[in-house]
């Protein structure tokens, strides 16, 4: 029963019908009304479900707020089809299947509304209305805040949603409303949802807290734009885009995120303009998936919270980063996996803890005119397929500006490099590189120090006041064209350390000092004597498991010695084919091995060198017809008396080839397995599974190998004892308790895809080295053991 009177006042022309004057109820007085009529609701709790079907105006007593309430017992409160006005009412809900207040049609305007509720919906738009929304407030701790849906729009400016069960505004359907100065906090679901073909959301002014999840959700295919808003304080991450989904973010902040403050995935498009992202205790920007992409301009990513990379971009994504500023993160920026990349233009990265640009599994990175000081490492090339440019670069106060490991190949150009710690660039385990007009000052180390069988390239590149030396090279040099040092380290007159004498003569030029010009100079080559076979296995029984790989070589090894002693005798011997398969996941130490197996060929005669030569398919493949022959002859023919060892070999023959050139990879190295069969022994390797589909369909390849060889995951107990050998190798030891916390954690470790095997246990004690230093730093007297001990408190968290 209603409690109070309507006031109903006639504004029209029509005098046939007495409207005006007061009625006992609401549908009563709503029945009597016509468009124009203005109903004023005396304080008092109806309890009636009220459809506003004409334009009319339904209000309140003004300035006494929630002094009158719409609650029925069930249903939908109020439900308006029309182009009414509706002001100063408490609506009330308490129906879990149904709205507190819908609008179907027309384009009403509310006005300071209280929807007080536990229903499914708080405010619920859809089909064709258009509403305009003022200074409404919407708590409805049972379900959705305001949802807009089924192609509604309309407009809300200054409401807020104090609580919601689920998301605070969810957008779906095809609908596009817009949002202006609204708060959405203490939502148990994302702060703001939109997802669904055709949908779109436009907020101005907004400001998203207190989620229990994420603070703004965009998914499959919707689109939305944000502009000066703020998200911050969720349990999950800031912004989150799934599937095909568009945002665009302009002069927003996204602070205190306790997971990534932008996560992208599944070809998800993000462009970030002017806006800050910080305190964030995962990755700032996460970018996954082919397709997948941000373009950041003039925003600043800083004040990381925890141990991740400032941006991720991994599984064939790509990050755009234009005059942007990344600072004080534990890493700035992580590319990673074959097809992904990062484009980092006129910006700033700055300190940084380990790594600035860190480039790997097959990823590009390209930097053009970017100013990276006071980190760890500069830029990290790690591994073979990983590349790109770095140009007119420069990196000040790091530990080494510019690491190149394991086969990757960037070219760097015109890049300064002042005040290392250690080198400027540093370039190892058959890293490669073209480093062109490069320049080094005040390395308190070498200025280029280049390792053994690197096959790098400089050219006008200079050093100035190298503590060590300008230029630092092993036995098979780099080709070094056009490149001078002042050589300031030696003083005019002394003779020079012998760090300087192996760089100078292995560089095949003399380092200058001022007004000398370079001179030639022999270079020089040591032979390191031979080891035995059975030292050689001494070192591989040393490996931590790999029993059966073990037993596989030495196997191997006693055929190829009976086999000859045999010959020796007279005898027949049998005929044992060298090739290999190596199966397993990363980090099981198939590279390891490989190397050995070719020492051990060559301690036995059978090879004339034993030295390895690793590729994958981005050596082997080129981008025309009649490249790929050639490169792949060039390979086989820098394994000539070693090994050659084919990492992924499966990637030479995908599923859906196509007109892929892997195949042609293939038939060459299949003919010259055959026609230098004594000259090289060629492993292949990669996953299990992949490899035998390889195998499969590959038969000319398959025929060429002898057997197969299954590299098993290391177990719990092997991975510590991987560490323990780290530890003593760095002069480290475990303390007490360290040893049973590093086999729970190991245990517990997921063991997925991205699982490293060997390759983890290190990373894990390079973790612990870094979270031990950043511990012991603080001790003003450190001892012995306080500098050497690593506790259980010394482990990274588990992913």
């Amino acid at each position: 029963m209603a409690q109070g009177t309507v006031q109903v006042t006639h504004t029209g022309t029509s005098r046939w019908r007495r409207r005006t004057g007061e009625y006992a109820s609401l549908a009563a007085a709503l029945e009597a009304a016509a468009d124009g009529d203005v109903l004023t609701v005396a304080p008092g709790t109806y309890r009636e479900n009220l459809v506003l079907r004409r334009a009319v105006t339904l209000r309140g007593p003004e300035g006494s707020a929630g002094s009158v309430r719409i609650a029925p017992v069930d249903g939908v409160p109020l439900t308006v089809r029309a182009s009414a006005t509706v002001l100063d009412l408490q609506i009330e809900g308490q129906d879990a299947a149904a709205p507190a207040l819908l609008i179907e049609d027309g384009a009403p305007e509310l006005c300071d509304l209280r929807v007080v509720t536990r229903s499914a919906v708080g405010i619920e738009v859809r089909g064709a209305a258009r509403p305009t929304v003022r200074r409404c407030t919407v708590d409805n701790p049972g379900g959705v805040g305001i949802g807009v849906l089924d192609g509604a729009g309309g407009l809300f400016e200054e409401c807020e949603v104090v609580a919601a069960g689920q998301s605070g505004v969810s957008v779906r359907a095809g609908a596009h409303p817009r949002l202006e100065r609204c708060r959405v906090h203490h939502a148990s679901g994302a702060g703001l949802s939109v997802t669904g073909e055709g949908t779109g959301l436009e907020a101005l002014g907004c400001e998203v807290y207190e989620i229990k999840g994420a603070g703004v959700q965009i998914a499959a295919r919707a689109t939305a734009h944000l502009t000066d808003c703020t998200v911050h304080r969720t349990s999950a991450d800031g912004v989150t885009l799934d599937t095909d989904a568009v945002l665009t973010l302009a002069d927003c902040d996204i602070h205190d995120i306790p997971e990534n403050a932008v996560d992208l995935r599944s070809r998800s498009v993000l462009t970030l303009t002017r806006s800050a992202v910080r305190s964030f205790g995962r990755n700032g920007l996460s970018v996954w998936d082919p397709g997948t992409r941000v373009d950041a301009n003039q925003c600043e990513i800083h004040d990381s919270t925890g141990d991740y990379p400032a941006v991720w971009v991994s599984d064939g994504a790509t990050a755009v980063l234009e005059a942007c500023r990344v600072h004080d993160v534990p890493d700035a920026l992580f590319v990673l996996d074959r097809g992904s990349r990062a484009d980092v233009v006129d910006s700033d990265i700055s300190q940084v803890r380990n790594t600035a640009v860190s480039v790997s599994d097959g990823a590009t990175a390209q930097l053009d005119d970017c100013r990276i000081r006071e980190v760890s490492t500069g830029a990290w090339f790690r591994d073979h397929g990983s590349g790109g440019t770095l140009a007119n670069c420069t990196i000040d106060a790091a530990q080494t500006g510019v690491i190149v490991t394991k086969g990757a190949d960037p070219r760097i150009e015109r890049c300064t490099v002042t005040a290392p710690a250690e080198a400027g660039f540093y370039v190892s385990a058959e890293g490669r590189g073209t480093f062109h007009g490069c320049r080094v000052t005040g390395s308190g180390g070498y200025g280029f120090h280049v390792v053994d069988g690197c096959r790098t390239t400089l050219t006008r590149c200079r050093t100035e006041r190298c503590a060590r030396g300008g230029y630092e090279f092993g036995e098979d040099g780099p080709v070094a064209e056009e490149c001078t040092s002042d050589e300031s380290g030696v003083r005019p007159g002394s003779p020079e350390p012998p760090a300087v004498q192996t760089a100078t003569q292995t560089m095949g030029l003399l380092s200058t000092v001022p007004g000398q010009r370079p001179t030639e100079a022999p270079a020089v080559s040591v032979e390191e004597p031979a080891r035995s076979s059975q030292d050689v296995l001494g070192e591989l029984d040393a490996l931590v498991g790999l029993e059966s790989v073990k037993r596989e070589v030495r196997a191997l090894t006693d055929m190829i010695e009976v086999g000859r002693k045999r010959q020796r005798a007279g005898l027949k011997a049998a005929s044992v084919r060298r090739h290999l398969v190596f199966t397993g996941s990363p980090g099981t130490g198939k590279t390891t091995v490989a190397r050995l197996y070719g020492e051990i060929l060559a301690s036995l005669g059978v090879l004339e060198r034993g030295h390895l030569v690793e590729v994958s398919r981005v050596d082997l493949v080129g981008e025309h017809i009649g490249s790929t022959a050639i490169r792949t002859q060039e390979a086989f023919d820098r394994a000539r008396g070693g090994v050659l060892f084919i990492d992924e070999a499966y990637a030479l023959s995908p599923e859906d080839s196509g007109r892929d050139f892997g195949r042609e990879a293939i038939d060459t190295l299949v003919k010259l397995m055959e026609d230098h069969r004594e000259a090289v022994v060629v492993i292949v390797a990669g996953y299990t599974a992949e490899m035998e589909r390889f195998l499969r369909v590959n038969p000319g390849v398959a025929s060429r190998f002898s057997r197969t060889i299954t590299f098993s995951d290391y177990d719990p107990d092997e991975l510590l004892r991987i560490v323990e050998q780290q530890a003593e190798e760095h002069e480290y030891r475990l303390g007490s308790g360290t040893a049973e916390a590093l086999l729970k954690y190991f245990t517990a470790l997921p063991k997925g895809p991205a699982f490293g095997n060997g390759r983890t246990a290190r990373q894990t004690f390079e973790s612990m080295v870094e979270r031990h230093a950043g511990r012991v730093a603080q001790f003003a007297d450190a001892s012995p053991d306080d500098l050497s001990l690593l506790y259980a408190d010394d482990l990274p968290e588990l992913p």
